[in-house]
């Protein structure tokens, strides 16, 4: 997704994942809470994106989540992009809490946390983040934990397996001249991530963006593959129909999608270029305003075990945000979902801080 759409487009895709083998996953991961905990009153709002994601944690994580605490779980579904942020604001300083825990995209997490929207978190309350990949820990700049690793999900460089029977090994393959007018990509600079993908093709890695030199850089060679793209898509499933048939062969897309179109019979394939798949991630943050820390707590350090993270990869889709050695995904479950190629990490700092010259740049310069 965008996870931050909370939309996943394949209906098929989702009767298919929530069969997927694994429910018992967590059956050795139920114990260890302190009893104070386990009381059947104790409740706590988390919010996450509607639609299909806000279903597949209702029917498949936040019963093991209830069953391993006694935390009955009310869930919330959060609005897309930094609308559900803005709500949280106005409710902070009115002493409400909308949600307790909630999914937060990293702008929108970076934003929250420049007002200090979110409580911090005590890592000595936390077991379990030790597991969590280091990138994937936000911090307050005087070193105090704001949110922790949620979630994470792959886009990768997809083609018509009929229309190309090889995959291509580089990004470089959407500026070949002779994939004119047989492009899809993503239609915003934030969700398209082909900056950061343009850097890391032609200049090296991500770090070029660290100036506006950079940045321009970026832009000017990200133009020169215009003529190649036929649709810059805000509907995922627009996209995905033309894939499946052919008439946009080429493109980026989310890899576990792609992934069951595959296993259902469309010759759609999902390729980790060498230079790295994009891997966007969300957070768990407390707002300020939750009188729950404590359950808040326990809630985010079970969801970083790496258990809960496996059973998230077989039922959500996502990728786990634990190192895969921590669980025990089979290799093709774990490459239904990620990869062990280094990924493309989105410049989120660059987003937070220069967002409106971006968007102006790229209205300019590519989709204008």
């Amino acid at each position: 997704m965008s996870m931050a759409t909370g939309k996943r487009t394949m209906d098929a895709g989702v009767t298919r994942r929530s069969v997927l083998a694994g429910a018992g996953a967590l059956a050795a991961a139920v114990t260890g809470f302190p009893s104070i905990l386990r009381a059947q009153e104790k409740s706590l709002r988390v919010a996450v994106y509607g639609g299909y994601f806000k279903d597949a944690f209702d029917q498949h994580v936040f019963p093991e989540f209830t069953k391993a605490t006694g935390i009955a779980v009310e869930s919330v579904a959060a609005p897309a992009g930094e609308a559900w942020l803005v709500q949280l604001e106005q409710a902070a300083r009115a002493g409400q809490a909308p949600a307790d825990v909630s999914m937060m995209a990293q702008v929108a997490m970076l934003k929250g946390m420049t007002t200090d929207l979110w409580a911090p978190l005590d890592p000595g309350r936390l077991p379990n983040a030790g597991h969590v990949l280091p990138h994937l820990v936000n911090k307050y700049p005087d070193g105090r934990v704001a949110g922790m690793g949620a979630v994470s999900v792959w886009t990768t460089l997809v083609t018509n397996s009929k229309t190309y029977p090889d995959a291509p090994a580089s990004w470089a393959a959407l500026w070949d001249p002779a994939n004119k007018g047989r492009i899809g990509l993503m239609a915003l600079v934030t969700n398209s991530n082909l900056l950061e993908v343009t850097a890391a093709t032609f200049f090296g890695g991500t770090g070029h963006l660290d100036t506006e030199a950079g940045q321009l850089d970026c832009f000017k060679k990200l133009a020169e593959l215009k003529g190649n793209v036929n649709l810059w898509y805000r509907d995922e499933a627009q996209f995905e129909a033309a894939l499946k048939s052919g008439e946009l062969p080429m493109g980026q897309y989310y890899h576990d999608v792609a992934g069951i179109a595959a296993s259902e019979g469309y010759p759609v394939r999902s390729s980790f270029p060498k230079e790295g798949g994009i891997n966007a991630s969300e957070s768990w943050a407390v707002t300020r305003a939750s009188k729950k820390l404590d359950l808040a707590h326990a809630y985010i350090d079970f969801m970083s075990r790496p258990a809960t993270q496996a059973l998230l990869s077989r039922k959500v889709g996502t990728a786990p945000i634990v190192p895969r050695h921590t669980t025990d995904l089979t290799d093709a479950e774990f490459a239904a979902v990620s990869s062990d190629i280094p990924a493309i990490v989105p410049r989120y700092d660059l987003y937070q801080a220069k967002m409106d010259w971006l968007n102006e740049k790229w209205t300019e310069m590519i989709v204008g």
